[in-house]
């Protein structure tokens, strides 16, 4: 339909009136796109507090504050308030916008302008002013304003934005059933924000606001996230940490009760029972026991724990940042390594996007791989001559950036298989012309000047059978007898996902009505939408990895499964390893999951399908990963466990997404999904290393009343270990290199608790250890004697607060690695070295010159070497206790 006859007909719609207007708003409602409410920066801040952690330390904080207001030594108050404040503040900045894919659809609709026939004319109005019932002018390259039907004129449209799939949809008048107003298929269905890539056409808006698709993936962006694996096993160590505390409190309450009462009073029973009938020394001893209660739990809590997890994935944004993995939200890098399976677009993620044409048989069969084997030929100069000229594409650029533009993806691919051979001087015209349709399926031109010929390309099933001879490389005509070969070899290669392209030429003028009899063929051209060269390699880390890979697809299922085999993701017969979507709305939600297991494949994919799929893998306790580039994938990326939008798709779709795969590649995702798991990892060991240390003070705390310790660290030692225990060991642990065994490893269960045997064993094992080891210091009178040089305990004091350290520090070398040699791989984190060196400087520093601020003095050098021996002392103890268990228990321990 011309511009003339579409404005003749625009001009016959009376079109609606002001008052027709309001009566649709008020029945159907406007064009704008429904938000929920959103909560505010500090409405989120606030809700952070609500972490398991968090609230075990918001109560210790309160304890603290009590306890403190006798003595104000604040140091460990300010220290508890400083980890809350620091990790919410964080994880607040993360998270906070994760309504922001719904800000850019909103955006993105408030530039959006479009024509509508009014009573009044045709008149420009912004999007959100359509309403039910408008008539809407549509011209290339305008994007969709509503959803509504086509009722005059044809349309080529890319609904990419909504469905993923780059394949342009013709689109005419027809008589569909309402029933097909979501089907992308529609012949005559026009959807929000598609894009009209040629033709001119009228459409009747029957859906706005959130009654159409587009509106409708507004709503589904802005729902929330389910609780993360990470957030899960911290609730679960949260109750663990705090049993273990009330536990450790009791016991110092009853040890101190019973010091205080008992042994303070020569375990004299009349000398007791007075002491009990004094309330004021009953309520003293009360007093003493309930604080160094709560100091215990306060002990016993990781504070450092949230600020270390802050740390560890804040640290590793940058050095995915350099695999091509952006990282929006922290928590996404940790659920990405518990993956159960992950649903994969194939288009632009496991395939390149792009249609390109991969080789060339002519007609007697023979197969060249590239143009420029034949270019030379007679053959050759015919078959660039239909490239270049029967083609709506052109060639844009020159040298290194020469690429094909316009046109559909065909005749792109077809252009850009001949355009880099050397154009020839040639005095040529094109003198009518038959563009492509689908209802044609074929396309011509009629060329006039120095070539004089009718160039043809279309659909094998077509074209071949209206061709009596084919070209030899030479140009000589032969009789086209080898047709039934060519049809096999063509039926052959189908099954690798190959699309055909058939070209001929004719010496007649082109027939204006339909295509020409008595061509000459000239050959067939492969097409395909290549497999990225990594896509096997990566699928084959990940599937090894124990995660099932599903891809998803608008391709039909004979294509699907040619691609799945060719990279990894079938073999064999494989029952039940590719479903088409109408099988999927055919099977109950119950069917559906008891078929998922085997599914490797969904072919002619509605985007509603990926939600659904993501709902039942996550109703069956999996951790499910889901990656997209289109709009219509925001909801399922929002709903994901962990949504891996591509580099080059969308801004909605980056927006919902928690990681961004820059360079669209699955081998990125897989290199994502590493990093996730040794994160994972660098957290297990940081807890095995801070409550190693925990366990020691609470040990302490616990058995000091029965053998005369009290406080042997000071309030500002104290929070010199917390310094170490919670930032710098955080740093030390977050660089933990990303080892390729991890991906040998089957995923972990999604309420598999944080702590597992392994890390109980060394916590107990260590922490018993280190505890006897502090004891034995302190009440031994070899010890003793060796440090009383001095008018008081001062060397005494400073020798057991620096071996108190220093295992801390040699520990730290245990939790890091499962193997008997504990240097394994430590090149790789150059910073835990660094960092263990710098807290092993600063301790000395502390010993030497911290004077009465620390109550150290400078230690002789054989004292000091004496300490370091004990603290060491903490790794061939390990290290019996790593080869006894790994005697009795094979596999990864964390």
């Amino acid at each position: 339909m011309n511009q003339q006859n579409t404005m003749e007909l625009l001009g016959r719609i009376k079109g609606l009136s002001e008052s027709d207007v309001h009566r649709s708003k008020a029945q159907h409602g406007d064009n704008a796109l429904v938000r929920g409410k959103k909560r505010s920066f500090f409405g989120e801040f606030i809700s952070n507090f609500g972490d398991p952690i968090i609230k075990i330390l918001l109560v210790a904080l309160v304890v603290n504050i009590v306890i403190r207001l006798r003595n104000f030594n604040w140091y460990e108050t300010i220290g508890i308030a400083l980890a809350i404040l620091v990790s919410t503040f964080v994880s607040t900045l993360s998270e906070y916008g994760s309504e922001s894919a719904f800000e850019k659809l909103q955006e993105d609709a408030l530039k959006t302008k479009c024509r509508v026939k009014r009573a009044g004319g045709l008149m420009e109005l912004p999007v959100s002013e359509v309403v039910v019932g408008d008539t809407v002018l549509l011209q290339p390259g305008d994007r969709i304003p509503a959803d509504g039907v086509i009722t005059s004129g044809e349309l080529h449209v890319d609904q990419s934005p909504l469905n993923g799939e780059s394949k342009e949809i013709i689109k005419r008048p027809g008589t569909e059933k309402p029933e097909d107003s979501r089907d992308f298929t529609s012949k005559n269905r026009l959807f929000r924000g598609c894009i009209v890539c040629s033709g001119e056409a009228i459409m009747r808006v029957d859906s706005v606001g959130a009654g159409t698709f587009y509106g409708r993936l507004a709503l589904d962006i802005q729902e929330g996230p389910r609780e993360s694996p990470l957030k899960l096993r911290l609730g679960k160590l949260a109750r663990t940490i705090s049993r273990f505390g009330y536990i450790g409190a009791a016991l110092v309450a009853i040890a101190d009760l019973f010091n205080s009462i008992v042994i303070a009073h020569g375990s004299q029973l009349d000398v007791i029972i007075r002491s009990l009938e004094t309330p004021k020394e009953l309520f003293g001893y009360l007093v003493h026991a309930a604080t160094l209660a709560i100091s215990v739990i306060v002990v016993a809590i990781p504070e450092g724990l949230p600020l270390m997890i802050t740390i560890v994935l804040s640290s590793n944004m940058k050095r995915m940042m350099k695999d091509n993995v952006l990282v929006r939200k922290l928590v996404g890098i940790e659920t990405s390594g518990n993956l159960n399976i992950l649903f994969t677009d194939k288009t632009g993620t496991i395939t390149k996007g792009k249609l390109k044409a991969n080789f060339f048989i002519s007609g007697n069969g023979t197969k060249y791989e590239d143009y420029s084997k034949f270019s030379r030929t007679e053959l050759g100069r015919l078959m660039r001559l239909s490239g270049v000229y029967n083609t709506s594409a052109y060639i844009s650029g020159t040298g290194a950036k020469m690429q094909a533009v316009g046109g559909n993806a065909t005749e792109r691919a077809l252009l850009e298989f001949v355009m880099n051979d050397k154009p020839r001087r040639e005095n040529v015209r094109v003198a009518a012309s038959m563009p492509f349709s689908s209802a044609n399926k074929f396309s011509s031109v009629q060329l006039k000047g120095d070539v004089n010929l009718t160039l043809v390309k279309g659909a094998p099933e077509l074209v071949l059978p209206n061709c009596s001879f084919f070209y030899d490389t030479d140009g000589v005509k032969r009789d086209f007898t080898s047709m039934n070969r060519l049809k096999k070899l063509m039926a052959d290669m189908a099954a690798d996902a190959v699309r055909f392209l058939a070209v001929a030429v004719c010496e007649e003028d082109m027939s204006p009505n339909g295509m020409n009899r008595s061509l000459t063929l000239l050959g067939v051209v492969g097409i395909r939408d290549e497999i990225r060269r990594e896509a096997a390699k990566a699928i084959r880390q990940v599937t090894s990895a124990g995660i099932q890979v599903v891809m998803i697809t608008g391709d039909s299922k004979e294509t699907a499964s040619a691609i799945a085999r060719e990279v990894g993701l079938i073999k064999g017969e494989a029952a039940g390893a590719v479903l088409t979507s109408d099988a999927l709305q055919r099977m109950s939600d119950r069917e559906l999951k008891d078929a998922l297991p085997r599914l490797r494949v969904v072919a002619r994919a509605v985007p509603s399908d990926k939600s659904r799929l993501i709902n039942l893998a996550q109703d069956l306790g999996l951790v499910a990963g889901m990656t997209g580039d289109g709009i219509n994938d925001a909801p399922a990326l929002k709903k994901a466990d962990v949504g891996f939008a591509m580099g080059s798709g969308t801004e909605v779709a980056k927006e919902a997404g928690d990681i961004v795969i820059l360079d669209d590649n699955f081998l990125s995702i897989s290199k994502a999904i590493l990093y996730g798991r040794t994160i994972f990892k660098s957290i297990r060991k940081f807890i095995i290393f801070q409550l190693t240390i925990n366990l020691c003070a609470v040990a302490i705390s616990i058995i000091g009343p029965f053998i005369g310790i009290n406080s042997p660290i000071t309030v500002l030692q104290m929070l010199w270990v917390n310094m170490v225990m919670d930032t710098l060991a955080g740093l030390a642990f977050a660089g933990e290199t990303p080892l390729k065994e991890y991906m040998n490893e089957p995923p972990k269960r999604r309420d598999e608790p944080i702590i597992n045997k392994y890390m109980y064993n060394q916590i107990l094992v260590g922490g018993i250890y280190t505890t006897l080891l502090c004891i034995l210091f302190l009440k031994l009178p070899a010890i003793h004697t060796m440090y009383s040089h001095g008018t008081g305990d001062e060397f005494f004091m400073t020798a057991f607060f620096a071996m108190f350290i220093f295992a801390g520090v040699f520990n730290s070398f245990n939790a890091r690695t499962t193997r008997l040699n504990l240097l394994a791989h430590i090149w790789g984190n150059k910073g835990f070295l660094a960092i263990m060196l710098l807290v092993t400087i600063i301790q000395i520093v502390i010993i030497y010159f911290g004077g009465a601020i620390f109550r150290t003095t400078g230690l002789r050098y054989s004292e000091l070497q004496f300490v370091i021996i004990l603290a060491f002392s903490v790794i061939p103890v390990d290290f019996i206790r790593k080869s006894v268990y790994s005697s009795k228990h094979r596999g990864n321990a964390i």
